[in-house]
């Protein structure tokens, strides 16, 4: 069972984190509010305790004041003369009473009802029936009995027969006290609840003024984050305390950050120039080197020929790969190739006759509708050539690989889908990226073919995403690129459709 102690340390804990969750402009506002709250309760507190002993203290004075002047005053009258002239002369008790709501009794010195401030008794009748109903005074005091202060006193008197007296009841009804008292206490209540309320409104008003630097700070860092340029300047508040203080801590960072961030785009734009340069200048030697081999191969006869047979294939992939590298190195460096209109629809009939020539275990379907397109040819080329390729090794034979070209809403759009098992899902947000090989053609392939791909449509404004067929549920990849002139005429797309174990045009390569 948990102990009191560390049941109050976890209320303790669980109150101070949710706490630290509310916003700082309400922690300073809701202190303050607290503050005020805490000093205008002790405040009302003492006003409200010295003025209902103030106020009990007057009442108190006023009614026995007013009972004595009435004891002073009043002259009883014997009872043979009370039927015709009333219980007292000199003043009216009904008139006197009116004044404080008061209730006054005279009784006589045996405690029979002598008369009230309404009527009068006759001596040997049964006494009316008063509300309230006080009883019979034995003693001069002041009591508090019915809701009434009740202040009881003797007034002695003078008659033929020799002196008497008589008990005089003056009653004043408590409710008129309470009511006023209640009606401080409502005030003071009021007083603090809207002295609470406006130390809440003004700390608010005082905290929004107070953190809009910050807040201006932070739409700068958001800017900042969102142009992701740290050469941006933030504003600097104009007083000297710790705000200023966190702002020019904040642009000194950004200052060194770009700083950083310019050494570091140098050293990029070194590093691509160096990529693009070097793979550029490996062209020449492997051409030499691929002469050569060629050259060798057609001479040599027996184990040295295929020594150099393989010589020759592993130099083409070294080709093949520079090739890749220098395209993606011209890319990064920029150093984008003239554009010039390109009938998208040839290019794809020419990379699937370059592909028939190679792979014969597939079904390969072309639809190619004239598209043209402002672009590199041999970009456009190696774009198509790749998507055919990827296609070929990450499926198993006998699959069937549809391309297509359309043109859509002002745009060439170039689709490649198998019916393949598909791309992973883990790997389909980084199929993209360079280097990234999915493992169904035994790592061999460099994974370069899409990253080229996608560096490709971006160089000629387009873009390219990858889909799920939905006929086959296989991978659909599809390439949008700008139109660079509407066709005037309309002409009937290129199909070629090729089964068994070749691929190719129909038309040309049937």
């Amino acid at each position: 069972m948990e102990s009191p102690g560390s049941y109050i340390r976890s209320a303790a804990r669980a109150t101070f984190s949710a706490y630290r969750t509310v916003p700082v402009r309400w922690r300073l506002a809701g202190g303050s509010a607290v503050l005020t709250f805490v000093i205008l309760a002790a405040f009302a507190a003492m006003v409200g305790f010295v003025t209902t002993n103030q106020l009990r203290g007057q009442f108190n004075d006023q009614v026995q004041a007013a009972a004595d002047q009435l004891r002073d005053e009043i002259t009883p009258l014997t009872w043979q003369r009370n039927l015709a002239l009333g219980c007292t002369k000199s003043v009216s008790l009904t008139d006197y009473a009116a004044t404080e709501h008061a209730q006054i009794r005279i009784f006589d010195e045996t405690g029979h009802l002598w008369c009230t401030q309404d009527q009068v008794h006759v001596k040997g009748q049964k006494p009316p029936s008063e509300k309230p109903n006080f009883p019979a005074p034995t003693a001069s005091g002041v009591t508090d009995n019915l809701g009434y202060r009740v202040i009881v006193s003797h007034k002695v008197y003078t008659q033929p027969k020799g002196t008497g007296y008589v008990w005089l009841m003056y009653a004043v009804p408590l409710s008129d006290l309470d009511h006023t008292l209640a009606r401080v206490n409502l005030f003071l209540f009021l007083g603090v609840l809207g002295g609470t309320i406006l130390a809440l409104l003004a700390g608010l008003a005082t905290a929004q003024r107070a953190i809009r630097p910050i807040v201006e700070l932070t739409g700068a860092a958001r800017e900042i984050e969102r142009t992701r340029d740290p050469s941006r300047h933030v504003p600097l508040p104009q007083a000297d305390d710790e705000v200023a203080e966190l702002a020019r801590t904040l642009e000194g960072m950004l200052q060194s950050l770009d700083s950083a961030r310019s050494g570091a785009e140098a050293m990029l734009e070194r590093q691509r120039e160096f990529v693009a340069d070097a793979s550029h200048e490996l062209r020449t030697p492997l051409t030499s080197v691929l002469a050569s081999l060629e050259l060798l191969a057609e001479e040599l006869e027996g184990e040295q020929a295929e020594t150099a047979q393989a010589a020759l294939r592993s130099a083409r992939r070294m080709r093949r790969l520079v090739g890749d590298l220098l395209l993606l190195a011209r890319a990064d460096a920029r150093r984008v190739q003239p554009h010039r209109p390109t009938e998208l629809d040839e290019v794809v009939m020419e990379a699937a006759a370059e592909i028939g020539t190679v792979d014969g275990s597939h079904f390969l379907q072309v639809d190619a509708a004239p598209a043209v397109v402002a672009g590199a040819r041999d970009e456009l080329h190696r774009l198509v050539l790749n998507l055919i390729e990827n296609a070929v090794k990450h499926t198993p034979p006998g699959t069937h690989i549809r391309v297509s070209t359309a043109e859509e809403d002002g745009e060439a759009v170039l689709i490649v889908e198998d019916d393949g098992p598909g791309v992973p899902p883990e790997l389909g947000p980084r199929v993209f990226e360079r280097f990234v090989r999915g493992g169904r053609d035994g790592a061999r392939g460099s994974g370069l073919g899409l990253s080229i791909v996608h560096s490709v449509a971006q160089s000629h404004g387009g873009a390219v995403t990858l889909e799920s067929s939905a006929q086959s549920g296989g991978a659909r990849f599809v390439v949008r690129l700008p139109l660079d002139r509407p066709r005037e005429t309309s002409e009937p797309p290129q199909t070629s459709t090729t089964t068994g174990s070749t691929i190719g045009r129909r038309r040309s390569l049937s």
